[in-house]
């Protein structure tokens, strides 16, 4: 059965994983609760299982498109500042080195030169939320990189060219946040957020895919972008999402505010 494609928010290094009790953190504090119920329903809420997940994360970029083909990739603990049992964390899926080659053969058919790597850890990009919506780690997974130049429109035609895998069985994720300024928090963000979101959700969910891809991709036009993503890597990973989705309608399937961030999630399909 087709799988859909996701465009997930991951969170902020590993909130979901701190102590409650613990004051000199702000992670620790509930407002993350209502994300977590959301990743950790992902699998559930999937037409059926998928057979392997494909996983774009806003935490690698290399100068061209890059899938890991490694078989039991480590933990890459990209965060910083945190306790010390959050760099003990366990998420022991394996690689998926088929659907890493198969990625690779549909990127390249499309155009993009295409390079593998087998050594990198995951980062917390995809292990953070994947423990949460995985935790039993027991679905293979392949990780593609972002390409470091950014190009929205590059990043959907490479989305487009993925979207076979979901008749396949595999389950595309785009992982990343949909408001991703951490200077920036509480009060001062709540009103520009709020309203870059509203415009953000418009463009994604628009219904004519041929408008959806334009809107989306000229983010930066829309109200607040740059506020909302003073770089933005943490974006391109709805770009592939969106690109994977086709002509799928789209679905705003997750909002929730942390920090005073207005933070959604996507469903295509």
């Amino acid at each position: 059965m087709k799988q859909p494609a996701l465009f997930i928010p991951h969170g902020g290094g590993p909130c979901f994983f701190m102590d409650p009790a613990d004051p000199q953190h702000p992670h620790s504090d509930a407002m993350w609760q209502p994300m977590q119920d959301y990743l950790a329903g992902l699998i559930a809420d999937l037409p059926e299982r998928p057979r392997a997940i494909l996983l774009v994360s806003g935490h690698w970029e290399t100068p061209g498109f890059t899938v890991h083909d490694g078989t039991r990739p480590p933990l890459l603990f990209d965060y910083f500042g945190f306790p010390p049992h959050t760099y003990q964390l366990r998420w022991d899926a394996p690689g998926a080195p088929a659907l890493a080659d198969r990625a690779a053969e549909l990127l390249e058919q499309a155009g993009f030169p295409t390079a593998r790597e087998s050594e990198r850890g995951w980062d917390h990009g995809v292990f953070i939320p994947m423990k949460v919506a995985l935790p039993d780690a027991d679905i293979p997974v392949a990780q593609l990189s972002l390409r470091r130049d950014l190009d929205p429109a590059a990043h959907i035609a490479a989305g487009r060219a993925l979207a076979p895998l979901r008749d396949e069985g595999v389950l595309i994720v785009g992982s990343g946040m949909s408001f991703h300024n951490l200077r920036v928090r509480g009060a001062m963000a709540t009103a520009p957020s709020l309203e870059w979101d509203d415009a953000l959700r418009d463009a994604v969910t628009d219904p004519d895919p041929a408008r959806r891809a334009a809107r989306v991709a000229a983010w930066d036009h829309l109200p607040h972008a740059r506020f909302a993503h003073p770089r933005e890597e943490h974006l391109l990973p709805l770009m592939v999402a969106l690109g994977a989705g086709g002509e799928d309608a789209a679905i705003c399937a997750h909002r929730s505010t942390v920090l005073g961030w207005t933070v959604s999630g996507y469903r295509f399909g």
